[in-house]
C-alpha cells in the first residue's frame, strides 16, 4: 500500500480478490468539500485547497463494492487470482529494503530516538518514493505548527524552515507531483 486509504478485498475463503487499491471514504451528507470556503487562511488553507485537487472515484468504489459484497464471486469486480497478481505491486530488493527501513524507523520513534528515526524514515523515502503514508508519518511526527492542526502540518516551521530534517513536504510535493498523482484512479 503507498497510500492511504486503501482496501484489500478478501472473500470468506480468506482469497484475495482485489489487491490493494485506494479506498475512498464514502461521501457524507452535510460534509463541507474540501477547500470550499473554509475560510482557514495560511498554509492550512493552502493544503485544503491542494487536498480539493485530490480526485477521487468515490461512487464508482462504493458501487463497486456493493456489488461484490451482493453477489460475491459472480460480481464483475471480483477479480480472478490471475488478475490480483497482475494488479499486485512486486517488491524488489530496493522497494523491500525502504519498507525495513520505515519499519525500523517507526520502532525507534516510539522507543524515543527521533533523531534515529529521522535517518531511517529519509532512507526509506529515498527507497520508495512513491509511498506517501512513509513521507507523510515522517512529516506528521516533526513540530511545524501549534494547535488544533498541528500534526496535518506535515512541513517546515515558518519560523525555522532550516530545522526542517526531510526533503520534501506535504504542501510542496503535492505541488510538484500534481494532486492527480496523489492516488491511483479506481480501476474495474
Amino acid at each position: 500500500m503507498v497510500n492511504i486509504p486503501s482496501s484489500v478485498w478478501i472473500d470468506e475463503t480468506g482469497t484475495i480478490v482485489r489487491p490493494p487499491e485506494a479506498a475512498p471514504a464514502p461521501r457524507t451528507e452535510g460534509m463541507p468539500r474540501l477547500g470550499s470556503g473554509t475560510g482557514i487562511p495560511g498554509r492550512f488553507g493552502e493544503m485544503l485547497q491542494e487536498a480539493a485537487k485530490i480526485p477521487a472515484d468515490t461512487d464508482a468504489y462504493h458501487l463497486a463494492l456493493r456489488d461484490w459484497v451482493e453477489k460475491g464471486a459472480a460480481s464483475r469486480f471480483a477479480l480472478s487470482p490471475v488478475e490480483v497478481v497482475e494488479r499486485s505491486r512486486p517488491r524488489d530488493a530496493d522497494v523491500s529494503l525502504g519498507h525495513a527501513h520505515f519499519e525500523l524507523a517507526s520502532h525507534l520513534e516510539l522507543e524515543g530516538h527521533h533523531g534515529a528515526a529521522i535517518r531511517h524514515f529519509r532512507e526509506a523515502h529515498r527507497l520508495v518514493p512513491d509511498s506517501w503514508s512513509f513521507r507523510r508519518q515522517a512529516w506528521s511526527l516533526e513540530g511545524g505548527a501549534e494547535g488544533p492542526f498541528a500534526r496535518f502540518w506535515q512541513g517546515p516551521s515558518e519560523d525555522h524552515p532550516e530545522a526542517w530534517p526531510y526533503e520534501g513536504d506535504w504542501l510542496s510535493d503535492i505541488r510538484a507531483e500534481g494532486p492527480e498523482n496523489y492516488v491511483e484512479r479506481f480501476e474495474p
